[in-house]
């Protein structure tokens, strides 16, 4: 037992399996870490701005938790750092809390996915329907576009923390000609950034964007803001306030950005193993990576951190086989740190605004959405739900309530497939046969289906004995099997002797626990076989009319 405990805990931790194969992908890894590096950047300063923690607080996280994630996580190439998504659900606890909570909220945060992969909860995501998780990214997409409206236009932020209102709020404030120069930066931006998805779709786009908007901006003298100036580096590591006062009021908030981070980061990991033969992932050890990443980010000043699906996806497609890929990655932004920060200084925000709304734009793909809008009713229904909670209350009561509404339909679709059928008794008809009933029950009997059945054998007449048939029962649960000792309680109550045929292997326990088999007026009346449950049955009734 203690060397399996042994065991478990070491296929959480890094191990030399991690770099087999570095001898012969080393250099496409130092080249695909460079590639996703350079898209990393402008991504990693507008996702710090957005969410009110500054660009500073996005750099860092890529670096930071670029580096941990790559290192302890569960994926031979995911891509770590600050992602749309946690921006969503980060900015309005900022917004209500104060920056200086960003510290005890990442660390919490930390700690949940860290104590969520020490539980092995990790392959959980895997019950994420697919509706719930599209109509989740269309929603998110919807908010990061939003979010854009004030630095895109260089308006005042709303009050609202809803997305649609603060956008809407914001345009009041508007002046001219600060916003004439924001929207062309923007438009500057999006233009760069769509040619070069028509040149090539790993050419850096998102940068030349940057350099051509932040140029034009320098060399005219425009009159917008910019990100300011940056610490040259990583800042030292502390601790902040780890009092009760300080963190059970952070809890909840917290355990909603943990949530955010674990089931963001398992996607992303899961897409990843499908993009190439890299190796599979272990969703377990994924989580304790995001959460040791969150922790250590937290510690310089950083963001919680989740595995980013487009970044992860670049740099698949650029050639990453190894872990050296996101490794590299953080270690070309820190040079960034080190030797640019005062050019980066220089950079317009409306130009990071342009950035990220090309990013929601390609966040929802037309064909994904017709696929769920056009598959069933209910996956349609699921899909919009989960995107208009996430736009209009919360990420994750959009997640929770989209599973709710996943589950209802499910669970509605399983009882359609349950049955109560009547059937003739086998063999040539005999007197007295008109005084026997057989039923089939078939499919799923569990509490969505089960009161159907109670009412169609509940409600019979001029009958005296009664067959049920229970071997095409395929799920039976303790309301279906308390239903089926009711019915039989309520049949033998009315001087009507039931016969039971068949209960499968797997439900006879169940049956036996719960009282089905007890409530049988003799232990005689269960049966494997039919022919012999009617010449029974047909015995009852010939004894009872002579």
């Amino acid at each position: 037992m203690r060397a399996k405990g042994l065991q478990a805990v070491r296929g959480l931790l890094p191990a030399a399996s991690d770099y087999r194969g570095l001898a012969r992908s080393w250099k496409g890894d130092l080249l695909a870490g460079v590639t996703v590096g350079i898209v990393a950047l402008p991504l990693a300063l507008a996702f710090g701005v957005s969410s009110g923690a500054g660009a500073e607080s996005g750099l860092i996280t890529a670096i930071v938790a670029g580096v941990v994630a790559a290192v302890f996580g569960g994926s031979n190439v995911q891509v770590s750092g600050p992602t749309g998504a946690m921006v969503v659900v980060l900015a309005p606890i900022l917004a209500e809390r104060g920056a200086g909570a960003l510290a005890a909220v990442c660390l919490l945060a930390g700690l949940f996915v860290l104590a969520a992969g020490a539980l092995r909860l990790g392959r959980t995501v895997g019950y994420i329907p697919w509706p719930v998780i599209e109509g989740f990214t269309l929603g998110i997409a919807v908010i990061i576009f939003l979010q854009q409206v004030p630095t895109a236009t260089g308006t005042r932020p709303g009050d609202s923390t809803n997305a649609v209102v603060a956008a809407v709020q914001s345009l009041a404030t508007a002046e001219w000609p600060k916003l004439g120069w924001s929207l062309l930066l923007v438009g500057v931006v999006v233009a760069i950034m769509l040619g070069a998805l028509r040149l090539h779709p790993r050419f850096p786009g998102s940068l030349l964007a940057i350099v051509v908007a932040s140029l034009i901006a320098v060399g005219f003298g425009l009159p917008v803001d910019t990100i300011g100036a940056l610490p040259a580096g990583l800042p030292a590591p502390t601790l902040p306030d780890l009092s009760p006062a300080t963190l059970l009021p952070l809890a909840g908030p917290a355990a909603a950005v943990a949530a955010l981070a674990a089931i963001e980061s398992l996607l992303s990991a899961r897409v990843a193993s499908t993009l190439a033969d890299t190796g599979p992932y272990d969703p377990d050890r994924e989580l304790v990576g995001q959460g040791l990443a969150s922790l250590a980010a937290g510690l310089f000043g950083g963001m919680p951190a989740t595995g980013a699906i487009a970044r992860t996806a670049v740099n698949v497609r650029a050639g990453a086989r190894t872990r050296l890929a996101a490794v590299t990655h953080g270690l070309l932004l820190l040079a960034v740190a080190l030797v640019g920060a005062s050019v980066v200084s220089h950079i317009p925000l409306a130009a990071l605004a342009g950035v990220l709304m090309v990013t929601a734009c390609r966040m929802i793909a037309p064909s994904t959405v017709r696929t769920v809008l056009r598959s069933t009713r209910a996956d349609a229904v699921v899909f919009c739900l989960t995107a208009i909670v996430t736009v209009s209350v919360d990420l994750i009561y959009a997640v929770l309530i989209g599973l709710l509404a996943a589950g209802f339909f499910a669970l509605r679709q399983l009882a359609r497939t349950s049955g109560v059928h009547r059937e003739e008794l086998p063999g040539p008809v005999v007197p007295g046969d008109e005084r026997i009933a057989v039923f089939r029950l078939e499919g799923a009997l569990f509490f969505g289906a089960a009161e159907r059945t109670m009412e169609r054998v509940g409600a019979l007449r001029d009958i005296e004995v009664v067959v049920l048939r229970m071997s095409q029962l395929q799920v039976l649960d303790a309301t279906g099997a308390q239903v089926i000792t009711e019915l039989i309680t309520s049949l033998e109550r009315r001087g009507i002797t039931v016969l039971v045929k068949g209960i499968p292997p797997q439900h006879l326990a169940l049956a036996e626990r719960v009282g089905v088999l007890a409530s049988l007026r003799h232990q005689n009346h269960l049966f494997d076989d039919l022919d012999a449950a009617a010449a029974h049955a047909r015995s009852h009734v010939a004894r009872a009319a002579a």
